[in-house]
């Protein structure tokens, strides 16, 4: 058994990430277990851009995870590329935590892209309504959130509350053919755990 700590910077993301955490184990690794330890919320600019922040809570999370744990640091990508900003970042954290396992993934362009990619198999979920006519490329928009949310009857999306829900009941099949980012999930779960 390990343990798996990570960070993140969206309120929703620290309880939704542990339900898709352990959907991921048990779809991709079901023969393994991996303890999810609670999410270290983190203000994206000052963990990124402050250099003790981002040491303090790399240490905070390596603590957490023990001896033979891995870190994951997830964060929304916003405007960043994912695969130029992703190897600067796990760069950065190899240099704090040298002897520890740390994966990267950047959400493009935001966690509720995955939502977006998986939409067909959200559909009629807490007021969630999927019509194929609005159907967008799930890393393409912006605000994810606010795609999310005028697809909502009652046109309001609630991290707090829909994020954990809609992670339980996305389709990760879905979302991993549409969505490279959701594949790098996947596939550094599958490198970190299935080892």
């Amino acid at each position: 058994m390990q343990t798996l700590s990570s960070i993140v910077e969206g309120d929703g993301e620290v309880p939704a990430l542990p339900v898709l955490l352990r959907r991921l184990g048990e779809w991709l690794t079901p023969h393994v277990y991996t303890e999810i330890a609670t999410p270290i919320r983190v203000r994206r600019d000052q963990f990124l851009n402050k250099e003790p922040e981002f040491s303090r809570h790399l240490k905070l999370a390596a603590a957490k995870c023990g001896g033979t744990g891995w870190v994951l640091i997830l964060l929304d990508a916003d405007d960043d590329c994912p695969a130029t900003r992703g190897p600067e970042i796990l760069t950065r954290a190899q240099l704090v935590l040298p002897h520890k396992s740390i994966s990267v993934v950047l959400a493009n362009r935001e966690y509720e892209a995955w939502f977006l990619a998986a939409a067909q198999s959200l559909d009629g979920q807490r007021g969630f309504r999927f019509d194929p006519a609005d159907a967008v490329a799930p890393e393409t928009p912006r605000d994810a959130k606010g795609q999310i949310g005028r697809r909502m009857i009652g046109g309001r999306y609630r991290e707090i509350t829909d994020q954990p829900a809609f992670s339980a009941r996305m389709n990760l099949e879905q979302a991993r053919a549409r969505s490279r980012s959701f594949r790098k999930l996947c596939s550094e779960w599958s490198r970190q755990v299935g080892e």
